[in-house]
């Protein structure tokens, strides 16, 4: 009867045992966990805070390797593994509210920067109505009114662009269009204050 008794004891603490190691995998965390980096990356996540994003990936990476090591023991404990997907989740919602933040940094920025190209160009225009019409000048003031019609054409395709949430590559060609609008500022400013220099009258001296 005491060997039967001790049988059980040790059935029951063997079938205890069995269902320790048999700790069940956290498939639920690591859907969610998944499903919120998925939606971090249709945000733009990957694009407009791409370091933040990486990261990111490698939380979930190392909340992975921990699940595999944890599959390959026979007690297995995954505690530790769903505190990393359940930060994974949490840094992946983080993220969605930061990158629709940077969005609006940039939308901001593209707008202040087509501001500044579009008076800048409407100055352009009337320096060139001012300029000297010589003979060399008359074929340089065509090429840069060329250029001008140009960044007109920027503008409005610049403005099409940000409408589309192309926000990367807008902000690249408004900065270059920027850069140009300004440089033919200077250059037909600079052209027309030569002009003027030369048109003043040279005071003589005074006599003693």
């Amino acid at each position: 009867m005491k060997n039967k008794f001790l049988v059980g004891v040790s059935t029951l603490g063997l079938a205890a045992l069995l269902l320790t190691g048999c700790a069940k995998m956290p498939q639920v965390e690591i859907d969610q966990a998944n499903t919120a980096v998925e939606n971090a990356k249709t945000a733009g996540a990957e694009m407009y805070v791409q370091e933040d994003f990486i990261a990111l990936q490698d939380s979930m990476k190392a909340a992975m390797e921990s699940i595999e090591t944890q599959k390959s023991k026979f007690f297995k404990k995954y505690d530790e593994a769903k505190v990393k997907l359940a930060g994974v989740t949490q840094y992946a919602q983080e993220l969605v509210t930061k990158t629709d933040a940077r969005k609006e940094e940039l939308k901001n920025e593209i707008g202040a920067a087509i501001a500044q190209i579009t008076s800048l160009n409407e100055d352009n225009k009337k320096l060139v109505a001012e300029a000297p019409k010589g003979k060399e000048g008359a074929s340089a003031l065509l090429a840069i009114s060329d250029e001008i019609n140009a960044i007109d054409a920027s503008v409005i395709e610049a403005n099409t662009m940000l409408q589309n949430g192309e926000l990367m590559p807008v902000l690249t060609k408004v900065k270059a269009t920027k850069i140009k609008a300004n440089s033919i500022n200077m250059e037909l400013k600079d052209v027309i204050a030569k002009v003027q220099a030369k048109k003043k009258p040279v005071k003589s001296a005074k006599k003693k």
